[in-house]
């Protein structure tokens, strides 16, 4: 693949700098241009050919959202990374598409990830958008509903619910009740599709509906029931599920 041409948006200079030269840096990478606001980048948008824009969200006029909102019109949108100081755009990033999010102060490995990302949306390569395919045969846990033995498989629970020393499945039809920790059915079920977002809840990916921000307060609907998303928790969540938001392709060339 050709390297990359990469146009970066930040009103600091500071931020704008370092974020050039981290960019700079990385072998995958041919030509970084640099903008200090939307109406700046606008410009060199329409006459430069850019692959992947990396953008602040508060700048002054039109902001990285708004930017995005633009981008998206074109005929052939460059691919969108955010960076950052702030968490509460996360939700707006996914509901666009974004190919990543990046968090100030950057990191030379974690802003690399976001450049293999860029690269292999731009080479043809599955970027993943979706959890993991199901297992031909997934785990089914057994469960005693009144002297009957029912087994439930894994893919039908939404969420799973700590309950002292039990843990509550949330299906479609049933809540029942299974005598594990929570801990060990995470350590099981984490390479499945499943993430814990609480120290009470263990929740299926492929089943989360909206990601939501309250005043930096986090929480997910799982299956029409909203739950609390813990501090600890709300990064590892929020990048995954931006990681599989569907991102602008880089149309036909």
């Amino acid at each position: 693949m050709r390297p990359l041409r990469i146009l970066a948006v930040d009103d600091e200079p500071p931020a704008l700098d370092d974020l050039c030269y981290l960019l700079r840096g990385d072998h995958r990478v041919g030509r970084v241009l640099a903008a200090d606001g939307s109406d700046a980048a606008l410009r060199l948008l329409e006459a430069e050919q850019i692959d992947a824009v990396f953008l602040d969200i508060r700048m002054p006029g039109l902001d990285g959202l708004d930017l995005v909102r633009v981008l998206s019109r074109f005929a052939r949108p460059p691919a969108v990374v955010f960076v950052t100081a702030y968490e509460d755009f996360a939700v707006d990033a996914f509901a666009l598409k974004a190919c990543d999010y990046l968090l100030k102060p950057l990191g030379a490995e974690r802003l690399a990830e976001a450049v293999r990302r860029v690269a292999a949306l731009l080479d043809g390569e599955a970027v993943p958008q979706q959890p993991a395919a199901p297992d031909p045969a997934p785990e089914r846990i057994p469960v005693d509903l009144g002297g009957i033995t029912r087994f439930v498989s894994r893919d039908e629970v939404a969420y799973a619910e700590a309950q002292g020393d039990y843990v509550r499945l949330h299906t479609a039809g049933h809540a029942p009740l299974v005598r594990v920790p929570l801990a060990v059915l995470a350590e099981r079920w984490e390479p499945h599709g499943f993430l814990r977002i609480h120290r009470s809840y263990l929740v299926s990916l492929r089943h989360v509906e909206e990601l939501r921000s309250d005043a930096g307060h986090w929480t997910v609907r799982v299956a029409g029931s909203e739950l609390p998303v813990s501090r600890r928790h709300t990064r590892e969540l929020r990048d995954v599920l931006v990681r599989w938001a569907p991102a602008p392709g880089p149309g036909p060339s």
